[in-house]
């Protein structure tokens, strides 16, 4: 997906990088709030630095974080993303 044009990867009703980004925030989110820790939206986006301009790279590099510090995503989620991306003609 990093080398995909940013048109593609964001385009559609939510896009492909939309949906990824969401299964990361919300599992930021549940791993500060299991932690004890004030979380907000501000505060994960800091986090990922994604004002960053290679937002899919962040996002990976989000993941590769919170499951070194024990995370977990929404299996629901990453399987409807996953089904949403080989429709789109990504592998992964």
């Amino acid at each position: 997906m990093a080398g995909q044009d940013f048109a593609r990867v964001s385009a559609g009703e939510p896009g492909l990088l939309s949906q990824v980004e969401q299964i990361v925030i919300d599992a930021h989110r549940r791993l500060y709030e299991s932690e004890g820790r004030e979380w907000s939206r501000p505060i994960a986006y800091r986090w990922l630095r994604f004002e960053d301009p290679m937002p899919v790279v962040r996002l990976q590099e989000g993941v590769q974080e919170l499951v070194r510090r024990g995370g977990s995503f929404n299996p629901g989620a990453v399987e409807k993303a996953c089904m949403d991306a080989r429709k789109d003609g990504f592998s992964y």
